[in-house]
């Protein structure tokens, strides 16, 4: 517990909340301790506030107290979780991030496409809703299959069931530590389908986006059935209906905030316009040196100039 505060407080100590917890730290976390072996831990209610970064979003954030739970559970399940993903997972991992996949997307339509030389058809899904429609039961069961510890899996079941979105026994709070693994646990049953039984070899995702090249346009028609399928029967998930698309290469394919082309790619227009706006509200030389990173994994020349500009 102390090695999961100290690496929880890091950056976090002007917060009121983390320093109130910390006022008394040993005597909070021996009481902490003491409710975990005795099986009396209840997990505390959640503080809801609304974000809009880049599309509206409810973020749901749980006390000190029992963030640092998530801390203790997340730094002990996440290395042997890890291990068991597939590597083109990309979200809230270790050396993984947007660059790394947008990097892997290029390399995969290089080959996929034979350098170029073919058409190549890519089929794009997202998740309807994905956090707050992921069944807590069934992904209770994924982690049994995993987990001996009865200890461990009665404290992942108090974390899990201390949320529940619209319906009953759904969803996973977005601010939750834990939510980001247990994301990615409840995936990996869905990576593990389309790698072995689809047997989909340019597959790539990142959270609820994934993304499948193949240079028979016929192909993603028929994957996209058996994936619809799997996610509705086996994980109880839904694809958006606005958000599937099968296209060409060639035509851009819209991905992770990018618009990729066979010989370059350019920033979605959505992205570019909520960058002029953080801008406009936050003209620091942080924020340009963010943006200035951003746009270096692009052909954003004219853009860059712009900001230039602006940064003046």
């Amino acid at each position: 517990m102390l090695l999961a505060w100290r690496e929880f407080a890091e950056g976090k100590q002007k917060k009121r909340d983390v320093q109130e917890f910390g006022l008394r730290l040993m005597d909070n976390i021996f009481a902490l301790h003491n409710d975990l072996v005795a099986h009396i831990y209840n997990h505390g209610e959640y503080q809801m506030f609304r974000i809009a970064d880049p599309k509206p979003r409810v973020i749901h954030k749980a006390t000190v107290r029992d963030r640092l739970v998530h801390h203790a559970i997340y730094r002990i399940l996440y290395p042997f979780f890890d291990r068991t993903f597939i590597p083109d997972s990309f979200s809230c991992r270790l050396n993984k991030g947007t660059h790394r996949a947008l990097n892997r997307f290029r390399a995969f339509a290089y080959h996929a496409s034979n350098n170029h030389t073919r058409t190549l058809w890519v089929l794009k899904c997202d998740i309807r809703k994905f956090f707050a429609s992921i069944d807590q039961r069934t992904l209770l069961n994924i982690l049994c299959g995993y987990i001996p510890d009865v200890n461990v899996l009665w404290l992942c079941e108090r974390v899990i069931g201390s949320f529940a979105s619209t319906a009953s026994g759904k969803g996973l709070p977005l601010g939750n530590l834990t939510s980001q693994l247990f994301a990615n646990v409840y995936m990996n049953v869905f990576d593990q389908f389309v790698k072995h039984q689809l047997h989909a070899r340019y597959y790539l995702r990142y959270a609820d986006d994934f993304i499948i090249m193949s240079d028979n346009r016929h192909t993603p028609e028929k994957l996209l059935l058996r994936i619809d399928n799997f996610l509705r029967n086996t994980l109880k998930l839904t694809l958006h209906p606005d958000k599937v698309w099968i296209q060409t290469y060639a035509s851009g394919v819209d991905f992770l905030g990018w618009v990729h082309f066979p010989d370059h790619r350019i920033l979605r227009t959505a992205t570019k316009q909520r960058m002029f706006r953080r801008i406009a509200e936050h003209p620091t030389d942080g924020t340009f040196a963010s943006y200035f990173g951003l746009l270096r994994h692009g052909n954003t020349f004219g853009t860059q100039q712009l900001l230039l500009r602006i940064d003046g």
